[in-house]
């Protein structure tokens, strides 16, 4: 889930800014409040986050990420999400916790209603950039991971102007990765950048497992 600016404490691998496809995005009416038919059940098979499961983890170059949907619910903009809880850490010290609103679609994708954001620094929460709301400043809901991921889509995860404005794009799937946790094929490789910043990142997700890349942090078992 990390990404641009989705956590702000992200070292990402910088390959020069990039601007959105030329073609239009999957359409983000999915995920609006009057949508209606959702769940606070995260099931989708490339994001399968159950309450009470096993949190995913990943650790690299001296961080450490743990994703964990927490038996908590939150309503944002009229829509009772899932707590998505996110810590992270640099050399054993933690330097951020997100509280991030997720609901999943009739037809299975995930949305983003946005996070509340604490940034530590010495053990003291230092401020709480990033954090954005649907429904507040104009701010909408986005795509965190589609129903039906297919090669050549792109979305956007959030849009909160000026605040958040990731967007991602499936770039392949079907291609054999190794990380810690062991190798994969049922993979969907997702690149991500935004407008607010320069670099774009990668994510690699894994059928009936889920994220297991964010850069630079690897699944661990």
């Amino acid at each position: 889930m990390r990404s641009a600016s989705f956590c702000l404490a992200l070292t990402f691998a910088a390959c020069g800014s990039r601007s959105d496809p030329d073609r239009p995005p999957l359409d983000g009416a999915v995920c609006a409040a009057s949508a209606g038919g959702f769940s606070t059940t995260l099931d989708n098979p490339f994001f399968p986050l159950p309450t009470g499961g096993a949190a995913w983890v990943l650790e690299g170059g001296g961080e450490r990420v743990e994703i964990r949907a927490l038996d908590e619910t939150e309503v944002v903009a009229g829509v009772t999400t899932r707590v998505v809880e996110e810590r992270e850490t640099e050399d054993g010290e933690l330097t951020e916790i997100s509280r991030n609103f997720m609901v999943q679609a009739a037809d299975g994708t995930v949305c983003y209603y946005g996070e509340d954001v604490d940034l530590y620094e010495g053990g003291v929460v230092v401020g709480h950039g990033g954090a954005w709301r649907a429904g507040v400043n104009g701010a909408e809901p986005g795509i965190l991971m589609p129903g039906a991921p297919a090669v050549g889509q792109w979305y956007r995860q959030e849009t909160a102007i000026g605040v958040a404005e990731d967007r991602a794009e499936h770039v392949a799937m079907g291609q054999s990765v190794s990380v810690t946790a062991g190798t994969f094929t049922d993979t969907l490789r997702v690149e991500e950048w935004s407008p607010l910043d320069s670099g774009t990142s990668l994510k690699v997700y894994v059928r009936g497992v889920g994220l297991i890349i964010d850069q630079p942090v690897e699944r661990i078992p």
